[in-house]
């Protein structure tokens, strides 16, 4: 589930996780990868920093500009649609540039829509009375919840405490990526690497030794050339054993917690925000449903195959210095001793995760079993929908209570297990992200602009069948989310694709999905996700191998959805 800050993308969100140990993780990321020069976490955060400061201030400069040309030169637009081009440009250089942050340009695009008499103002602010906002809502609450009473920490730490997984470095960068995978389903893509990316720094600080199935050093030593195509020079390449720092070790395991997240996202529609917005545009140009079922049946073998992919690009691309870790283990197991009993605020969590996922499953389930025109799958499928669904499970958490502690007189009152202070730390940006591309999206089909724009670009492209356009949308999708977040892309991207994929008379449910899954796969660049961000700012990773491994798999990302979809959407009856 990508979490896209209110500020814009790379900002850790508030409460990650201290790695907590005695280990020397944090002592690691500040020292360890700075002897080289240029390749400590302050040489990554000032270089990301300044990318940031050039293109904030391109943007900003560029973004109104593009608004005044459009707006003055498009007379053969009618009015409505020439106004929502020029607020279209403002808002996708804005969006791109992260010239101010991505909820402010987003309310802006809503308010210059009704000041420019685009729309009234009960059709754009109606938007944000969506189905799908409380779908948000609730599930970004149970989310909270899980970070609260540390669910999601014990989760993680309980599937590493395997016997002999965090022992090799294969079976623990595989055992990371896929936890990533798993828990980004339900909880947001940065929420999750922020809980596992300290784990993962814990594991490489508490290696004490590292031996190869040869028995020697040397091996081991020499192994860390070329982590790094800059400047380590000979320092690095007699690094000492016991520093897994600048391995490609320490490289894959932190790419595989990133991209996990990024793929595992797309498991279910509630996995990440951009999809959710993506599905409702879809259905609203299509006026077909893609229901949660429908959905995870579509993706799930999608995901399973990238998540398999990845781990051989990158174990192939990041090939481990040595067969053994010395140390993960005990590390692992000192953390989990931490975490003492499963508490009543966890319990209370899984009750309230479980609600919830029995909610939106249970129409598909039901459909399948009784037959879509039963009267009962009829009220369900029209009562209990997805954010209705997400509201009730979320409201059992400002209902079970906890226990009262030691102490605490028995008439007092007894505390929720989510306080109401907790849960407004919620991403409250992404909801506004998502109500202007609602609006957006809505508007561009009400005007026409969509229509026209839709026309103008069949015309241009040549491009005619349904592969073609699946292809093209994919790429698209891809190429921008690299440059911006995965919600905005969104936002972007489908207004451009589905009226596109109707001008030619090809059916745009797929293209819209595929651009919609696509919009998550930025895998190059640290500015792309907030989860690559988050593990290249440790200054662990050079920037050629997560370009190289980010290219690699983008290359292999679209080829598998584009198949996938195109080969599974039948069968699955969408």
């Amino acid at each position: 589930m990508d979490t896209t800050t209110a500020t814009g993308q790379g900002t850790e969100p508030e409460g990650r996780p201290e790695t907590g140990t005695g280990t020397g993780a944090e002592t690691n990321t500040e020292t360890g990868a700075g002897t080289g020069a240029g390749t400590g976490p302050d040489a990554a955060h000032d270089r990301q920093e300044r990318f940031d400061r050039i293109r904030g201030r391109a943007g900003l400069l560029l973004g109104p500009l593009a608004f005044a040309v459009v707006l003055l030169a498009g007379g053969e637009l009618p009015p409505a649609q020439r106004s929502l081009a020029a607020i279209f440009a403002l808002v996708m250089i804005w969006w791109i540039s992260e010239a101010v942050p991505l909820a402010v340009t987003a309310l802006l695009a809503v308010s210059l829509c009704v000041l420019l008499g685009v729309g009234d103002e009960d059709t754009v602010f109606g938007a944000f009375g969506n189905d799908t906002i409380f779908t948000f809502l609730g599930g970004f609450v149970i989310a909270r919840a899980m970070t609260v009473h540390g669910l999601d920490r014990r989760i993680a730490l309980r599937m590493l405490a395997v016997p002999g997984v965090v022992r090799s470095p294969a079976r623990t960068i595989v055992v990371f990526g896929g936890l990533a995978a798993a828990i980004s389903a339900f909880i947001s893509n940065t929420a999750t690497v922020a809980m596992l990316f300290p784990i993962a720094l814990g594991v490489i600080g508490a290696v004490s030794s590292i031996s190869t199935s040869r028995g020697g050093g040397t091996e081991a030593a020499s192994g860390t050339e070329g982590t790094s195509g800059t400047d380590e020079g000979k320092e690095g390449k007699r690094a000492s054993v016991t520093d897994l720092r600048r391995s490609r070790i320490s490289v894959a395991l932190l790419l595989a917690v990133a991209y996990g997240a990024s793929i595992g996202g797309l498991f279910t529609p509630v996995g990440a925000p951009h999809q959710l917005i993506g599905r409702q545009l879809v259905e609203k140009q299509t006026g077909e449903t893609v229901g949660f079922l429908d959905w995870v049946l579509l993706f799930a073998p999608i995901v399973l195959v990238m998540f398999v992919l990845l781990c051989l690009v990158l174990l192939l691309l990041n090939r481990p210095e040595t067969s053994r870790l010395e140390g993960a283990e005990e590390y692992v197991a000192a953390e989990r001793s931490r975490l003492g009993p499963f508490s009543p605020g966890e319990r209370n969590t899984c009750v309230a995760f479980a609600a919830a996922v029995l909610l939106w499953t249970g129409p598909g389930i039901l459909q399948a079993v009784l037959g879509e025109h039963h009267a009962l799958v009829e009220w369900v499928v029209a009562h209990v929908t997805e954010g209705v669904a997400a509201i009730l499970a979320a409201t059992l958490l400002f209902v079970l209570p906890l226990p009262r502690p030691a102490g605490v007189p028995s008439g007092a009152r007894r505390k929720a297990t989510l306080e109401w202070a907790d849960a407004a730390r919620i991403d409250w940006g992404t909801i506004l992200l998502f109500g202007a591309g609602i609006v957006l999206g809505t508007l561009s089909s009400d005007t026409g602009l969509a229509e026209t724009l839709g026309d103008g670009l069949s015309e241009l492209i040549g491009v005619s069948s349904l592969t073609s356009v699946t292809i093209l949308a994919a790429v698209t999708a891809l190429v921008i989310s690299e440059t911006t977040s995965n919600t905005a892309s969104v936002g972007i991207v489908l207004p451009i694709v589905l009226p596109m994929a109707q001008a030619l008379h090809v059916d745009p449910l797929i293209p819209g999905l595929v651009a919609t899954a696509a919009s998550g796969y930025g895998f190059m660049l640290p500015v792309s996700t907030p989860p690559n961000a988050i593990v290249y700012g440790s200054g662990l990773i050079p920037i050629t191998r997560m370009v190289r491994s980010g290219l690699v798999f983008d290359v292999i990302g679209v080829t598998v959805l584009v198949a996938g979809v195109l080969t599974l959407a039948p069968v699955v009856g969408l």
